[in-house]
C-alpha cells in the first residue's frame, strides 16, 4: 500500500482512545504519516515545528484550548494558515457552531459518531486536491526553469552578438544618457564602458550640419517618436582625445505598450578612410558628362 505515501496528517484529540481509533482507521486505508497531538497547544507546536503538515483532523471539545481557538491560532500563522482542517465534534452540532467552524477556517465539519467511510472519503478528497496542486506546481516550476534557461541562452547569444559586432552600439535612455556601450563603441571613442555610462550623447556626438548640432534630443527625438527609426545620418563621434571620427549613424526607438520611448538604439559605422562624394559635386559631374556628350 503506497497511496498518499508522501503525505502527513496531524490528528488532534484530548482522548487517547479517540487518537488510537483515528490512527488505526487512517492507516488502514492509506499509507500516510500520522502525527498525534493531545491538546490544542501541542497541535500548534507540532504544526510549527514540522516542515510540512498536509491535513489536520481536529476535535473541537478539548480543555484549555478548544478546536475553534486552535484553528484560529493556526490560521494567523504564515506557516500553517493554508493547512486544511477537518473538525470533528460530538457536542457542537448546531448550525451556529458549524458556521463558527467555517468562519475560523475549517475545510469541513463532521459530527460524531463519525462514519468511517465518510471520514476516509473526506481525507482522500483533500489529499487528492493537494496532490493535484503539487503536480501543477511542479509543472509550473519546470516550465519556469525551461523558460529561464531559454532566456539565459538568448541573452548570452545577444550579448555575444553585441560584443563582437563591428559597428559601435550605444543604448540611450529617453533623456539621451548612455546606458550601454559595446566594445566597438568603446574602441571608436577611446573610453572604457564605465566612463561612457551616464554620459550624454551630445558629449560624444556632433552632426554634420551646423543647424542640426545639439539637436539630438530635440529634432531627432521628435522624428523618432513619429517614425521609430532614423537611418544613414552622416555625423562625427567626438573621441576622448577630441578626434572627430566620421560615422554613418542610425537610431531606432524602442517603445512600451503606451507608445512611449523607453530606449534609443544607436548604431554607428566608422567611415574613416571612405571617400565622400558630396551631392552637389556629384550633380556637377553628371551635368558635365551630359554636356560633353552633347558636344561630341
Amino acid at each position: 500500500m503506497s497511496r498518499y505515501a508522501d503525505f502527513r496528517i496531524l490528528i488532534v484529540d484530548d482522548n487517547q482512545n479517540n487518537l488510537f481509533s483515528l490512527r488505526t482507521l487512517i492507516e488502514k486505508h492509506m499509507d500516510v504519516e500520522v502525527l498525534e497531538a493531545d491538546s490544542g497547544q501541542a497541535a500548534l507546536d507540532i504544526a510549527l515545528q514540522n516542515p510540512r503538515i498536509d491535513l489536520i483532523v481536529l476535535d473541537i471539545q478539548m480543555p484549555e484550548m478548544d478546536g475553534f481557538q486552535t484553528a484560529s491560532m493556526l490560521k494567523v500563522r504564515h506557516k500553517t494558515r493554508d493547512i486544511p482542517i477537518i473538525f470533528l465534534t460530538a457536542a457542537y452540532k448546531t448550525d451556529e457552531f458549524q458556521q463558527k467552524g467555517y468562519e475560523v477556517g475549517a475545510a469541513d465539519y463532521l459530527l460524531k459518531p463519525i462514519d468511517d467511510n465518510q471520514l476516509i472519503n473526506k481525507i482522500s478528497t483533500y489529499l487528492r486536491l493537494i496532490e493535484k496542486e503539487r503536480d501543477m506546481n511542479r509543472r509550473l516550476e519546470s516550465l519556469v526553469e525551461e523558460r529561464t534557461a531559454e532566456l539565459r541562452i538568448a541573452k548570452q547569444y545577444l550579448e555575444n552578438v553585441i560584443s563582437n559586432m563591428g559597428e559601435a552600439l550605444l543604448l540611450l535612455d529617453p533623456a539621451g544618457k548612455i546606458t550601454t556601450a559595446n566594445p566597438a563603441a568603446c574602441r571608436m571613442l577611446g573610453y572604457e564602458e564605465s566612463d561612457l555610462l551616464g554620459m550624454a550623447i551630445g558629449d560624444v556626438f556632433e552632426e554634420e550640419e551646423k543647424f542640426q548640432a545639439n539637436a539630438f534630443m530635440g529634432t531627432w527625438l521628435e522624428a523618432l517618436i513619429r517614425t521609430g527609426t532614423i537611418s544613414s545620418i552622416e555625423a562625427r563621434f567626438i573621441a576622448s582625445d577630441q578626434r572627430r571620427v566620421p560615422v554613418l549613424f542610425s537610431r531606432t526607438a524602442l517603445k512600451n505598450e503606451a507608445g512611449e520611448i523607453t530606449d534609443i538604439i544607436c548604431i554607428a559605422k566608422d567611415m574613416t578612410g571612405y571617400t565622400r562624394v558630396d551631392r552637389q559635386e556629384g550633380n556637377d559631374a553628371s551635368r558635365k558628362s551630359r554636356i560633353t556628350g552633347c558636344n561630341s
